[in-house]
């Protein structure tokens, strides 16, 4: 399952986004979008996990969490 994640800090690296999903299972992808001028995140990102009862406890679990000072929204990508 794809997963959408946004309101992330720019700071916030694929390897702390990484962690956080893997708390929750199997992670197969992880993936930030980033700015091409400043390299900078543009604050959101896609996780996939292989198994979707993983997926949707990590929805549940981290939708609306703060990260670095900003409540994240988590939710399968469509």
């Amino acid at each position: 399952m794809k997963i959408l994640i946004r309101n992330l800090a720019r700071t916030t690296t694929e390897a702390e986004l990484l962690t956080l999903f893997q708390g929750h299972g199997a992670v197969q992808s992880c993936n930030l979008v980033i700015d091409n001028d400043t390299g900078l995140s543009k604050g959101f990102g896609f996780v996939e996990m292989p198994k979707p009862g993983e997926a949707k406890a990590a929805i549940n679990s981290l939708n609306g969490i703060a990260i670095a000072g900003f409540k994240i929204r988590v939710k399968k990508s469509e």
